[in-house]
């Protein structure tokens, strides 16, 4: 299990790809885990915000995207920090100059979690549901 929920502010409308950016992610999650997320659980999804403050709430320009990754437990912490250091370092180079052009602040945070899941999908991939 590997799932990201993007929250991004909806001042940011048009400024960078928002499926691109979803793809990116789970195209890291998939490929650069060396098999440690299982293909069929990952689940990459986005909310736009639209009722937000930010800092002092005076600058009508200012925005944020967050990153919300729970991913079962387990993992170590070697491959925790080398991974999400890479993943974060990805997503920063695909926003590219968008620092730049506006304020913004980028953040990530990754939490183990333990659930209940029942998942067929894992089939498509050769492992059981």
């Amino acid at each position: 299990m590997a799932h990201a929920t993007v929250e991004w502010t909806d001042n940011l409308e048009g400024a960078f790809e928002l499926t691109a950016l979803l793809r990116l992610i789970a195209d890291e999650m998939r490929l650069r885990s060396t098999g440690v997320f299982p293909v069929g659980g990952i689940r990459v999804r986005a909310i736009r915000l639209s009722d937000y403050v930010i800092a002092d709430g005076a600058g009508p320009d200012d925005a944020f995207i967050n990153i919300d990754v729970k991913m079962g437990v387990g993992r170590s912490e070697a491959f925790r920090k080398a991974f999400f250091d890479q993943l974060f370092a990805a997503v920063k180079d695909f926003l590219g100059d968008l620092f730049e052009r506006r304020p913004l602040a980028l953040s990530m945070y990754v939490e183990e979690a333990e659930g209940w899941k029942h998942n067929s999908i894992h089939r498509r991939f050769g492992g059981q549901g």
